[in-house]
């Protein structure tokens, strides 16, 4: 039977796969729930790899470019036993939790005009040592390290979206979307020419993965963060445009991007992308009817609703599991199982195990 790093190779080039993949990400705190329910730990008492625990397919290498303007900016602004604000690189004031997982609330931008960024930050982009935002140290011995293992590795960043709400915050970006294009296309003009010169160094000293993953949330609960329309014609081309550089090095590349996203799956397509997740059910995507129009387009990672999981109920996991995966199978869809996004603390260990369980019963093409 093929391996992990052959199944998902040839999912991903439309040939043949013996299985069908499987890849998730519980969140840390719900590892170290699990350890209370039987889940391993190491001598240190911390939870195991989920990966490795699993049998996952794909793994992470590296290759998250250090993006923000200003380097080995961190300075806390305000700190507590429980939280601690900091302002980044980019001149952003974020709040993050210090104990328990979670995604940063924003305080404050700097980055509020187009004078700002050209006068303050452009620069810093511009005339860089792309070294110093390449993470090279180690990657080569991962990259072994999980070959050795069998396991398909990916190279993974976030791009220009997620720079621009990270620098701009989300009202100066939304308003600069429709009133300052011009700056927008800046943006995202100098940070694909940033990327790709940071990944062409990075494939030159530390070698090649097996693919890459942008990590680029477009979508709310319901609806895509703004218009397809401008999508179409402030993003996409850049997201293209990285996608054939991908390419041109036979990288494989899966889009990650949260929310309702199907609006957008033609943008999808047609930019060249290779795969898509998580599908998220719960912001109003449906799988099945993905399969039905992109199975021969795009491979479909994720996509079972975690709140199946988180339900408890195990006649429901097990039916909702297998029903699933064969409806997935019976549209011909090429798919890497796993939830709708990721794996929270209200996942018990056994409900999870039941779910992996029921995948390997009916995981076969």
């Amino acid at each position: 039977m093929q391996n992990s790093r052959e199944v998902i190779d040839n999912l991903l080039r439309n040939r043949p796969a013996d299985r069908v993949g499987v890849n998730d990400s519980p969140w840390g705190d719900t590892l170290e729930k699990w350890v209370t329910q039987g889940y391993p730990a190491d001598d240190e008492g911390k939870p195991v790899d989920a990966g490795e625990h699993f049998g996952f397919d794909i793994a992470g290498a590296g290759g998250w470019l250090a993006w923000e303007p200003k380097l080995d900016t961190d300075e806390t602004v305000e700190e507590t036993d429980e939280w601690r604000i900091t302002r980044n690189g980019a001149g952003a004031v974020l709040k993050w939790w210090k104990h328990r997982s979670g995604t940063p609330e924003h305080i404050d931008f700097a980055m509020t005009s187009r004078e700002v960024w050209e006068s303050e930050y452009k620069p810093l982009l511009i005339e860089t040592d792309i070294r110093k935002r390449v993470g090279l140290d180690g990657i080569k011995e991962n990259i072994a390290k999980y070959h050795e293992q069998g396991l398909w590795v990916q190279y993974g960043s976030q791009f220009i979206w997620e720079n621009m709400r990270a620098s701009m915050g989300d009202y100066t970006m939304y308003m600069s979307l429709i009133d300052d294009p011009d700056w927008i296309h800046d943006f995202n003009r100098t940070y694909t020419d940033l990327f790709k010169a940071g990944y062409k160094l990075l494939f030159e000293e530390a070698g090649l993965p097996d693919g890459y993953w942008f990590y680029e949330d477009m979508g709310y609960k319901d609806s895509l963060f703004c218009s397809p329309k401008v999508l179409e014609e402030l993003i996409f081309p850049y997201y293209a445009e990285m996608v054939e550089f991908m390419h041109s090095y036979d990288l494989p590349v899966v889009l990650h991007t949260c929310g309702l996203t199907e609006p957008a799956l033609d943008m999808i397509v047609q930019a060249g992308f290779d795969g898509i997740h998580p599908m998220e059910v719960k912001a109003g995507n449906d799988p099945f009817r993905i399969a039905d129009r992109y199975a021969d387009k795009l491979v479909l990672i994720g996509g079972l609703d975690v709140r199946i999981f988180e339900s408890g109920d195990k006649d429901l996991i097990r039916t909702t599991v297998a029903d699933y995966l064969e409806g997935m199978k019976s549209r011909g869809a090429r798919i890497v199982f796993g939830s709708d996004h990721s794996v929270s603390t209200g996942v018990d260990y056994e409900d999870y195990l039941l779910a992996m369980e029921v995948y390997r019963e009916h995981m076969m093409y």
